[in-house]
């Protein structure tokens, strides 16, 4: 199954289980550029130019958690990647997968700007960027 948790939801399971693993699974220029979270490990889920899914993406998750009963976290701009990723994970026997909500840098806000309305930086949790 997996849990579709708010950014402050999954920051407080990451406190609790020093196990748990958030992975960001945007790409390499959202990751450095952007800002990611504290601690998280990049593996991307598709990279530009062509958007196709990395067909290696599961063996890399596997190769970082190879408990599939060990929290894995994800998270990406607005939540869709991630929960795409997490089906993936799911479907090869991950058992506890979180999609968090808003990402990142959460919603579009009525300017088309993300950041105002929800996400992990809006909600002042820790990040670092390059």
């Amino acid at each position: 199954m997996i849990e579709n948790l708010t950014p402050q939801q999954s920051w407080n399971l990451l406190q609790q289980d020093t196990d748990a693993v958030l992975v960001d699974v945007r790409t390499k220029v959202e990751h450095a550029f952007v800002g990611h979270p504290l601690g998280a490990v990049h593996i991307a889920w598709k990279e530009a130019p062509d958007w196709q899914v990395n067909l290696t993406f599961v063996a890399e998750v596997k190769k970082l958690v190879p408990d599939k009963s060990t929290p894995v976290l994800l998270l990406c701009r607005s939540g869709q990647r991630s929960l795409d990723a997490a089906k993936a994970l799911e479907e090869a026997g991950y058992q506890r997968l979180v999609n968090i909500i808003d990402g990142f840098e959460g919603p579009l806000d009525q300017h088309n700007h993300r950041g105002n309305m929800g996400g992990w930086r809006f909600n002042n949790l820790p990040w670092v960027q390059s």
